[in-house]
């Protein structure tokens, strides 16, 4: 099983062949939530590992907008992409706004949640990690509490 096709926060497609090959950090973000910060360790950590899409490279981190935690992503596509640029920086895209619990629960959570490794659970809260290999597989879920620089989940990206 591969990746689903995916959306960038713009509206435009993110196409698998730009992800090929690549490991992924997939996140779950907010920007009302008290775990925003780590927008700033994510932005170290692409900084560290990641390339831009454009530029060859074995890894990035890709955001996905979540509102369905407590309302805490209420903000339209672009009031998003200017808040992670201007307040944190952010280089990594962002996909589109997605849910990833419940009967509308997108396409890429439905496969990242329903790998092995995603253990068929709800997504806690914002901030969840799941680190996908370079062949589109799902290795391993954090907790949006662990840290993006915690030594376990830079262990899981580097393999």
């Amino acid at each position: 099983m591969s990746l689903p096709d995916l959306v960038r926060l713009d509206g435009s497609p993110l196409p698998a062949s730009a992800l090929a090959g690549r490991t992924i950090l997939f996140v779950n973000v907010a920007s009302r939530c008290g775990l925003t910060p780590q927008y700033t360790e994510l932005e170290a950590l692409q900084q560290q590992l990641g390339a831009s899409l454009d530029q060859p490279g074995d890894f990035t981190v890709i955001g996905v907008p979540c509102n369905q935690f407590a309302g805490q992503e209420p903000g339209t596509a672009e009031e998003i992409q200017t808040f992670c640029s201007t307040t944190y920086g952010v280089s990594f895209p962002l996909l589109e706004k997605q849910d990833v619990n419940g009967p509308g629960r997108s396409a890429l959570y439905r496969y990242l949640v329903g790998s092995d490794a995603g253990g068929g659970e709800d997504i806690e809260w914002n901030f969840g990690k799941f680190v996908v290999d370079g062949e589109g597989n799902v290795v391993a879920r954090f907790a949006p509490t662990v840290a993006p620089r915690d030594p376990a989940l830079i262990s899981a990206i580097q393999g």
